[in-house]
């Protein structure tokens, strides 16, 4: 994955809190839980039992995390050339990518595109769906129009999970997060109403914002800055490899058989490896939101 290093970064819609103290510890509360929880959601149990010593860490990683290099450090990320100091600016390309391109598209359909400012934090942090902790991991906030994502996730995601990683797998699970903000504003994730099963509507609201990742893919190399230069230049097979290891990895089949050592697909809340990345290439092949209908009777 290549980054302009001519682009304009524009911070305006990233809040790093990391170093504020931003939040009461605990979890969300009962009821609170953030509608279109996303990649986060799922991998709550995992964290219960990585902190009880449960689970038998080493995904077999085989490229290393990037650890946050300071806190608070985003609002420095100006140009594409601050990446060479601070290598966290990559979470900045990754949304103003992401946001561009909705930003774009959405008129383009007739809707009308509200930004989602992406919040970084560390510990915990206070949202509109209530107090959450890293443990719910990243996820979207309808209430309050945000993506939470703590960076620290993506260790988890490689080193427990399994997932090769790397810097386009970060960006397929931020590029989810705002899947779920295109389903908030045309009033999809309202739809939701049973949680759990193979085909309950937790699971085609999460397939869907996977289809969606891929959409954001599909044009990814060709979203432009502010001044029309692309923000990112180039993909690679390598890199959609690991978007695609990325989605496999926190499939509620492959998630269930780690932490439980049987899949019980009555509660399944996000779907099959084999689905999420199904929906996923079928997003990134089209590059059309009308290939993104999870909803229909046999779409599944």
């Amino acid at each position: 994955m290549k980054f302009n290093p001519d682009a304009d970064l524009d911070t305006s819609g990233v809040e790093d809190t990391r170093g504020s103290g931003g939040g009461r510890s605990g979890g969300l509360p009962g009821g609170m839980i953030p509608v279109g929880g996303g990649i986060g959601g799922i991998i709550l149990l995992v964290v219960i039992l990585l902190l009880t010593g449960g689970l038998p860490g080493g995904g077999g990683s085989d490229e290393p995390v990037t650890k946050n290099t300071a806190a608070g450090n985003l609002g420095s990320c100006k140009k594409g050339t601050d990446l060479q100091s601070n290598s966290d600016c990559r979470f900045v390309f990754y949304q103003n990518s992401i946001e561009s391109f909705w930003a774009a598209e959405l008129p383009r359909r007739g809707k009308k595109y509200t930004r989602a400012p992406l919040r970084v934090f560390e510990g915990s942090v206070n949202t509109g769906c209530g107090p959450a902790t890293s443990a719910v991991g990243p996820f979207y906030c309808p209430p309050d129009k945000r993506v939470y994502l703590d960076i620290g996730f993506f260790e988890t995601l490689q080193n427990d999970l399994g997932a090769r990683g790397g810097e386009f797998a970060e960006a397929y699970v931020v590029a989810h997060e705002y899947g779920h903000h295109i389903q908030n504003l045309y009033g999809i994730l309202d739809r939701i109403k049973t949680r759990n099963g193979p085909a309950s509507d937790s699971v085609r609201s999460e397939l869907q914002a996977d289809c969606l990742a891929g959409i954001w893919t599909n044009h990814a190399t060709t979203v432009p800055n502010s001044s029309g230069q692309p923000l990112i230049t180039e993909l690679t097979e390598d890199d959609i490899a690991r978007g695609l290891d990325a989605a496999a990895s926190v499939g509620d089949d492959r998630i269930q058989s780690k932490t439980q050592g049987q899949v019980t697909p009555e509660s399944f809340s996000h779907g099959t490896a084999e689905q999420r990345m199904r929906w996923f290439q079928k997003g990134m092949a089209s590059g059309d939101m009308t290939a993104c209908d999870t909803w229909s009777a046999n779409s599944l």
